[in-house]
């Protein structure tokens, strides 16, 4: 997807972002086998797989554990957690520490750009972008690299270890530049629910909600954050390239709870899904696509 023009050298300024310095040894471990069983079935590299892929497309990482455990996530209220070796470092360029975090701003840019035309009653704020390195904080608690990107409803903040890309390529068989662009986008979706109140109206309903209740209203909050990265690239269609329609579509499918729990644990469970379905994520992603239109992005059904 060609965004080159959208960098005009004040890039941080224009997507509100900041680059948190970090490091140190406490991220989750990427890969290897031991112990931490949970469900008895999974070890830690299942674990792993199974953080990334639960918080790819904007859980809360305060109740990665409920998640794990078949819990839908809710919002956690907490005071931002400084990790060791943690600082905001906004003085420096966040968007131009490298490619990915340039082409994540670029993204960021003309999310902004069109959700705020959308908003006719100029309502839109920006969400901020944080890069981070391994670790870093945010105002939901602590932000590691095994997470992966999400967006924190308390400080309305998407949070990224860009690295995450090389695993969306290599992981989970999901390359090129418009599958990021689906992640930043989609996290993008989550913010404009927040903007529009449907987070909160979620989350009360929730409160109320038998489990299997709840997982179903948080699938529908995930599948609504993909149409409106759909609803997104219509409005960009002029700087689509051959092949991104396919990138994104690949995205969608590789990140749906069936394809994921069939390589995790072997075996497919409805009840539990929290982001939908392969044949779910593609379709509503297709609907924003094909629509360029929010109000098709009705995932409650009603």
């Amino acid at each position: 997807m060609r965004l080159d023009d959208l960098d005009d050298g004040n890039l941080d300024d224009d997507v509100n972002a900041e680059y948190q310095k970090g490091g140190g040894g406490f991220g989750f471990p990427m890969g290897g086998g031991g112990g931490m069983p949970v469900g008895g079935r999974m070890g830690c590299g299942t674990i792993v797989i199974m953080l990334i892929a639960a918080l790819v497309f904007g859980v809360n990482p305060g109740n990665i554990v409920g998640s794990l455990g078949g819990g839908a996530p809710t919002e956690v209220q907490q005071q931002p957690q400084q990790m060791p070796g943690a600082t905001s470092n906004v003085g420096d360029s966040a968007c131009n520490r490298n490619e990915a975090t340039r082409y994540s701003c670029r993204v960021l840019k003309s999310n902004n750009d069109t959700w705020a035309a959308l908003f006719t009653d100029g309502g839109y704020k920006k969400p901020k972008i944080s890069f981070y390195d391994r670790n870093g904080r945010s105002g939901c608690g602590a932000a590691q690299s095994a997470m992966g990107p999400f967006y924190c409803p308390s400080d309305g903040g998407i949070y990224i270890d860009t690295t995450f890309y090389n695993e969306l390529s290599q992981r989970f068989g999901a390359a090129g530049d418009f599958a990021q662009a689906y992640v930043i986008s989609h996290e993008v979706g989550h913010h404009l629910q927040m903007l529009t109140g449907t987070a909160q109206k979620v989350r009360n309903a929730q409160a109320r909600a038998s489990q299997r209740q709840s997982n179903q209203l948080q699938v529908a909050m995930e599948l609504q954050a993909d149409c409106y990265a759909g609803v997104w690239a219509a409005k960009n269609a002029n700087r689509m390239e051959p092949g991104d329609v396919e990138e994104g579509m690949r995205a969608a499918h590789q990140i749906g709870d069936d394809v994921l729990q069939k390589a995790t644990q072997g075996v497919v469970v409805p009840e539990s899904f929290t982001h939908g379905s392969a044949e779910q994520r593609m379709a509503w992603l297709k609907r924003g696509m094909q629509s360029g239109d929010p109000d098709a992005c009705n995932t409650f059904g009603n």
